[in-house]
């Protein structure tokens, strides 16, 4: 039920009036009254959104880490929701960061019970993070494992229930399942190739459920980047084939961590082809009536298929990043090109066994839309354009990912389109104080902006410390580090390093560690807070993570964190006058004053940050050591 403004309409006063009234009487009465310290940052920065707000426009919010920025943009926030009767929409970097905003306790909860708003707040999680019915099937009959079946016995009773439901409710999220690895959750979550529209459990579906529960927010919905861009790229086909698109309408936009706006909005528009999944789309619409012809075609793709795939590894870069460059040799190219038109026919043999009734219609629409997609991306990886291909292995499968070089053309037409206000709000989005770097990568035009520094005295909390050290040589000292004692971030820059450095480590240790992926982030998250165990190693974590006093007092940066050698990033450095100076630096730069802002979350914190430093990164010192908060000491 929609709930009322925060604060009276009057007649002599327009809405942004009053909310600039109400916004200054809670900063500078009512929070100190509350016990909560007045700070002139956070005021200004909420005075900023209300003004963003009424001009529609964008804004870069830059505050450092301690103003508040969670209640400065909640505040304006969910009164212009009730002003407009449509929910405000949070958007953060990923599912951790939203369970952090959500959690009991934090911003969203404690905002509520100190105004007594009887919020609306609802999440909208990316499709991956639900459980598929359809899949859990098929995992059931592929592999013997406790955890397939301590999920399906997890289901609610109405699941599996055939007679008419009358009471649902959310259920089947990715933290509902903390003990089980990512690598499990892949095997049984929702995945692209599954058609929902087709499938007879939709009405059962966790995911549909939990869909029309957000639509009925009123306040806040909050989602992640990579679902926002999901929603945005897909909302005018949804539309034009009578679907509801992923999200509902939205009064505004907060960007929490804004800066990975760009890289959500890349994976959105990849395309992937997996080498194993046409073989298991082929098989399951092939029955006993089906003509022999067709037969004889899916025979022939399966191995043109394959041979595509052996030609990819053959012409594949060697390398040791996740994601390897390919080169497009003739030959490869030529095997594309046929795949394209014999799939094309095939699809039109499809038809007439449709037609005959052959195949049950739910795996044939399956089957014919991933081939229809199976043609777009193979299309675009076969032509000379502006995709940026690569192979990568995903969900333990090689995939074939193709994605358009730029995505600034279609951000401009889709969300910067000054319909509604959005707010970038992050410690960093500037490269001291410059935002080019944000809006360039974004194409972003017209924007307005403004930083506040942490009200924080570093020197007095923090220390820098850097280790000189060879490369070969690092896994050695972070592991001598562990001793001691403190609550300990490990930051690596790649899931392979910390993988690596997982195997470094003595079988024999003592100390309690965990590493990102082997359980449900969130929980681990929470866990490492309350003092569980001592250190977390992760290759995410380095923005948002919010644990305040002794819940962390050291951070290791085991490499300085410039962007991989990748394709995707050897796109962007082509197109680049300057690579280092207008792609590597800044990507460096944000990205290690991420990282140490983890550690002073409050003004009860104090801790270590650990920089270990080769020979190579002590050669760019000038180029790093002007963005750390205080200066670095040798250790």
């Amino acid at each position: 039920m929609r709930q009322p403004l925060p604060f009276a309409l009057t007649k002599d006063k327009t809405f942004f009036e009053s909310l600039n009234d109400w916004i200054g009487d809670v900063f500078y009465d009512e929070l100190p009254e509350k016990g909560y310290d007045l700070r002139d940052e956070q005021i200004f920065m909420s005075f900023q959104i209300e003004q963003a707000l009424k001009e529609k426009s964008v804004l870069f919010a830059e505050a450092g880490v301690g103003t508040g920025k969670t209640m400065a943009y909640l505040l304006p926030a969910i009164a212009y929701a009730r002003y407009t009767g449509k929910p405000a929409l949070i958007s953060c970097a990923d599912e951790t960061l939203i369970e952090q905003l959500v959690k009991k306790g934090g911003d969203v909860d404690r905002l509520n019970d100190l105004f007594d708003l009887n919020l609306d707040v609802r999440l909208a999680k990316s499709r991956d993070q639900y459980l598929c019915l359809q899949r859990l099937e098929g995992a059931k009959k592929r592999i013997d494992e406790d955890f397939v079946f301590d999920i399906e016995d997890s289901l609610p009773e109405f699941v599996n229930k055939t007679y008419s439901m009358q009471n649902t409710y959310p259920y089947g999220e990715r933290s509902s399942y903390p003990e089980v690895t990512d690598e499990e959750w892949q095997q049984v979550n929702y995945h692209p190739i599954q058609n929902c529209n087709a499938c007879e459990l939709r009405n059962k579906c966790g995911q549909t459920i939990h869909r029309n529960h957000y639509r009925q927010a009123t306040d806040l919905v909050i989602c992640s980047h990579d679902f926002l861009m999901e929603h945005i790229w897909t909302k005018e086909t949804r539309k034009r084939e009578g679907q509801t698109p992923l999200l509902p309408e939205f009064s505004q936009i907060v960007l929490d961590e804004g800066h990975l706006l760009e890289f959500a909005a890349q994976r959105a528009l990849t395309y992937e082809v997996q080498e194993s999944t046409l073989q298991d789309v082929t098989e399951s619409i092939l029955s006993d009536g089906m003509r022999e012809k067709t037969l004889n075609m899916i025979e022939q793709t399966i191995d043109l298929h394959n041979d595509f795939f052996r030609l990819l590894r053959i012409h594949t870069v060697k390398s040791d990043e996740d994601r390897k460059a390919i080169t497009k040799d003739p030959e490869l190219v030529k095997v594309g090109n046929m795949l394209v038109r014999h799939i094309d026919l095939m699809l039109e043999e499809f038809v007439f066994e449709g037609e005959l009734f052959t195949i049950p219609e739910y795996e044939l629409r399956l089957a014919e839309e991933y081939f229809e997609q199976y043609i777009f991306s193979m299309r675009l990886f076969v032509e000379e354009g502006d995709a940026v291909t690569w192979l990568e292995i995903k969900d333990e499968i090689e995939t074939l990912v193709i994605m358009p070089r730029l995505v600034t053309d279609i951000l401009d037409e889709k969300l910067f389109d000054g319909k509604i206000p959005i707010i970038f709000s992050s410690a960093t989005l500037s490269i001291q104080k410059d935002f080019t770097y944000l809006s360039d990568s974004l194409g972003i035009d017209k924007f307005q902006s403004f930083s506040v520094p942490s009200p924080f005295e570093y020197e007095d909390v923090m220390k820098i410390f850097k280790h000189p050290l060879e490369q070969q040589q690092k896994f050695e000292r972070v592991y001598d580090l562990f001793s001691s004692g403190d609550q300990t971030l490990v930051l690596f820059t790649s899931k392979v390093d910390m993988d690596n450095f997982k195997k470094s480590l003595p079988l024999d240790h003592q100390y309690a560690i965990e590493f990102e992926g082997d359980r449900e982030l969130s929980t681990v998250v929470k866990e490492f807070q309350q003092g569980n165990f001592q250190i977390l190693c992760s290759y995410h974590l380095w923005e948002g993570l919010d644990l305040p006093g002794e819940a962390l007092t050291k951070v290791i940066i085991v490499d300085l964190p410039f962007p991989p050698k990748d394709p995707v990033f050897d796109a962007k450095r082509k197109f680049s006058n300057n690579p280092l100076e207008e792609i590597d630096l800044p990507f460096m730069q944000l990205r290690i004053q991420q990282g140490i802002g983890r550690l002073i979350r409050s003004s009860k914190d104090y801790g270590e940050i650990h920089l270990l430093v080769n020979e190579e990164e002590l050669r760019v010192e000038h180029l790093w050591e002007t963005i750390l908060p205080v200066p670095a000491e040798n250790f």
